[in-house]
């Protein structure tokens, strides 16, 4: 029992670690303006993303590990780089809606710029023999509140901030890509 509750211990420090990551970009696309209901199902599709990235990854196996594990920090990092940029150049031409927008296709990206390193560490967790369906319910449960708290606290940020908002939320995706590409 003492291991099953050590290893919950382990999962949960690593899904609230991995969630953190959801939460600063949450926290950059809460900025622009978003109904409550939208910030409900962002929260929920990232939680899901970060239930099958690492799942992916725990399959994918050892063979590849090193090698995937880089790739997809790196398209991750380009992913944000692109949203980042987007949102501070929608910014300075005063535009209200955002060129890639959370929604459809643009929730698929942002969803997988975040939950990219979830997939590497799945894949090292594969290779550990981690409990498959506590490790992809601990990731998806912390991923999912953190974005939650992330874009409510964008949300806020957005109204002291004001015009300004959709500027400083492309700072932080922008600043968080480049920390994903330029690792110190």
């Amino acid at each position: 029992m003492n291991e099953l509750a050590g290893e919950l211990l382990t999962l949960s420090i690593m899904a609230f670690a991995l969630g953190m990551d959801a939460f600063s970009v949450g926290l950059g696309m809460g900025m622009i303006q978003l109904r409550f209901r939208q910030i409900i199902y962002i929260g929920l599709v990232i939680g899901i993303f970060h239930m099958f990235m690492p799942l992916f990854g725990m399959l994918t196996g050892q063979l590849l590990s090193g090698w995937l594990g880089l790739l997809a920090t790196y398209i991750g990092g380009a992913l944000l780089l692109v949203l980042g940029l987007q949102m501070i150049v929608a910014s300075i031409r005063k535009e209200d809606k955002p060129f890639i927008a959370p929604v459809g296709t643009g929730l698929v990206l942002f969803a997988t710029s975040v939950s990219l390193d979830s997939f590497s560490v799945g894949l090292s967790l594969g290779i550990y023999g981690s409990q498959v369906w506590m490790t992809i319910l601990l990731f998806g449960f912390f991923s999912m509140l953190l974005t939650w708290l992330g874009l409510l606290l964008g949300k806020q940020v957005r109204s002291w901030v004001g015009s300004y908002s959709g500027a400083l939320g492309g700072i932080i995706l922008l600043a968080f890509g480049i920390k994903l590409l330029f690792p110190l």
